[in-house]
């Protein structure tokens, strides 16, 4: 909560949003009949700014000392009374304990953060990784992105132990300038003008304790003037703030938090963040009278419980009073997405007495981690498109906030991830199995777990899952892209039928086609057409995007088709791409029959527009099956 209050005064902006009005809830000994003792505040809190009003008693101890959060000036209390609105919305102080840099920074400016563990060894040795790292502290900078550090302390260090350079293991500290700075001959082992990156550093208790170069005693300060420094941009403008080189950085620091902002703006540059959103919840089965809940039960007191869960993974500590260094920590120990899974469900099975009793109902939305293949796609489902060649995505998953219940004893988080599937260009409806994962978050116990990730062209479905199967809970999915995309959730098991569609027949079995590429589709001494590919099945038409001057096009095209009349053959047709017209560059007829799984099939095209000089074909994967929720 420090180091967010630490980045929060750096930012007028987000200062505003925090404290409304602030000039009015100034104190004016010249008004003093408008003070009421009263202050307002308002904190962003699963999707929405909530507002807070406390009155303006402070704990203090015998001397009459604030107890906790203070200004370096006596008599200035913001930090204090912001703190203490905090405490208010999370239940008491002692909810302050501990947590981490990233959920206090999307409480306090509505935006999603995002954990970077640092490899110090290989950003020790190597310039270019270094380079390429600040290149993105940089730019999340440039974006005004809040981004703080720490040092996560190994086994056997404790928690706040001071390093011999004057750094703090497990503290958090906010990261205030970038700066990429050319200095003079005498600073250069080899003479010349050097090129050295920079960054400025703010301790939020408000001491400057870094000793090494670039601190304000060492040699590289003293030998610059003050004006030389000014010039360059090396200016302090904080009591604890302080400049480093980004080798020393990377020698010392293992985690960064960077916390992206996101405005709704009419007008909206590229390099902005556009965000969706949707709501969510974990829910077992509805239940009748007399059935028992449809979900994973462990028997002999090992049931699974809302928000304490008995057993946990390896790796997945209790929160308590963890600090700033446990994030990291459970960010490694968790890195393998939840391999240790099943060995955590093989040890429960092998307690004398306790065994897994699955129940497997599609009404259930709480299946667990994708380890649970039985019961993981019955997790909520949410579907974007990218319609880019390549976009980058940012996707946040957040759970409700526990810690109002640690006063009571309860309080601690869910471990929670979600799981990423590229799906058919078509699909309109859940997904019923597995084809293709395209990403993958890591599992925590944190409130908010976010992955950052190029996808190609298509569609995609977001499961967000709690590791274990059976707890419920309320999530918020954040999705931002700097192109327009659409997020909606998966209800339905098959796709809804329009007012015509009403009087066909129903549909009978659905298949899976999977165009993978095509070959010799140039000919002898000639240049390559320009191509694209058009499934047609029924009434339904799928286009592929136009593939320039390639002889042997990579489509990998995914497409579901729910056939009334399976009978008829499902066409492949390759089509060349004109200036003013299109041709038809051949045709393939697919045959499948009603029960076929996984079958590859490789189909001459029919050729029209090369004569005999062409031989040209297709290859093609397809899956039917007559229940319409099998694929």
């Amino acid at each position: 909560m420090m180091a967010a209050i630490s980045c929060l005064a750096s930012e007028p902006s987000l200062w505003k949003k925090v404290i409304p009005d602030h000039v009015e809830q100034e104190w004016n000994p010249k008004r003093i009949d408008q003070y009421a003792g009263i202050f307002h505040f308002r904190f962003w809190r699963f999707g929405r700014w909530v507002d807070v009003v406390v009155d303006d008693r402070l704990p203090v101890n015998e001397d009459g000392v604030l107890l906790f959060c203070r200004s370096a000036t006596p008599r200035e209390f913001w930090s204090a009374l912001l703190e203490k609105a905090y405490a208010k919305l999370n239940g008491c102080y002692e909810a302050l304990e501990g947590g981490n840099t990233a959920e206090a920074l999307i409480d306090f400016t509505g935006g999603v953060s995002e954990s970077l563990s640092l490899d110090r060894e290989a950003l020790s040795l190597h310039s270019d990784h270094r380079r390429a790292f600040f290149q993105t502290l940089a730019k999340a900078h440039d974006g005004k992105a809040l981004i703080t550090c720490s040092i996560r302390p190994t086994e056997g260090e404790a928690v706040e132990s001071v390093l011999d350079c004057g750094l703090v293991r497990g503290h958090a500290y906010g990261i205030t300038a970038v700066r990429k700075l050319r200095l003079g001959d005498k600073f250069s082992k080899s003479g010349g003008m050097s090129r050295i990156f920079m960054v400025r550093m703010r301790n939020p208790w408000g001491t400057s304790d870094w000793t090494g170069a670039w601190s304000q005693r060492s040699e590289e300060w003293q030998q610059m003037s003050r004006a030389e420094r000014e010039k360059l941009g090396l200016t302090v403008r904080d009591v604890g703030e302080f400049w480093m080189d980004i080798k020393d950085f990377c020698g010392y620091f293992t985690d960064v938090v960077v916390c992206r902002l996101v405005e709704r703006a009419l007008l909206w540059p590229k390099s902005h963040w556009r965000e969706e959103r949707c709501y969510g919840e974990w829910t077992p089965a509805p239940t009748s009278p007399g059935s028992s809940p449809s979900s994973i039960v462990l028997h002999n007191n090992y049931a699974l419980t809302l928000g304490k869960p008995n057993i946990r993974p390896e790796g997945m500590e209790q929160r308590g009073r963890r600090r700033e260094a446990r994030l990291g920590e459970s960010h490694q120990q968790n890195r393998g997405k939840c391999e240790r899974g099943k060995e955590v469900k093989k040890g429960l099975e092998d307690n004398e007495g306790g065994i897994w009793e699955a129940q497997v109902d599609k009404r259930s939305r709480c299946g667990g981690c994708i380890n649970h293949r039985e019961t993981f796609l019955h997790n909520p489902q949410f579907m974007f498109e990218i319609r880019a060649k390549d976009e980058e995505v940012l996707i946040c998953l957040q759970q409700e906030d526990r810690r109002i219940k640690r006063k009571d004893g309860g309080g601690e988080n869910l471990p929670i991830g979600f799981e990423v599937l590229k799906v058919e260009v078509n699909r309109c409806s859940r997904v019923q199995c597995v084809v293709e994962q395209a990403a993958s978050s890591v599992y925590m116990d944190s409130r908010s777990v976010t992955l950052r990730a190029t996808f190609a062209a298509g569609r995609y479905v977001v499961l967000p899952t709690t590791f274990l199967p059976g707890v419920p809970g309320h999530f918020l999915l954040r999705v931002f892209s700097h192109s327009r995309i659409r997020l909606r959730e998966l209800k339905e098991d098959l796709p809804s039928s329009s007012a015509f569609q009403c009087f066909l027949p129903r549909p009978k079995v659905v298949t899976s086609v999977h165009l993978r590429r095509a070959s010799g589709l140039n000919p002898p001494k000639e240049e390559a057409p320009d191509v694209y590919a058009i499934v047609r099945c029924e009434s339904d038409t799928i286009r592929t995007q136009v593939f320039k001057a390639e002889g042997n096009p990579e489509f990998n095209l995914r497409a579901i088709f729910y056939r009334r009349y399976p009978d008829i053959n499902i066409s492949i047709q390759l089509w060349v791409k004109g200036h003013l017209w299109d041709s038809i560059l051949g045709v393939a007829q697919l045959q499948t029959s009603n029960s076929d799984r996984n079958r590859s099939h490789v189909m001459d095209l029919g050729t029209r527009h090369f004569g005999s000089r062409y031989r040209g074909c297709v290859y093609v994967e397809t899956s039917s099956s007559i229940c319409l929720t099998d694929l």
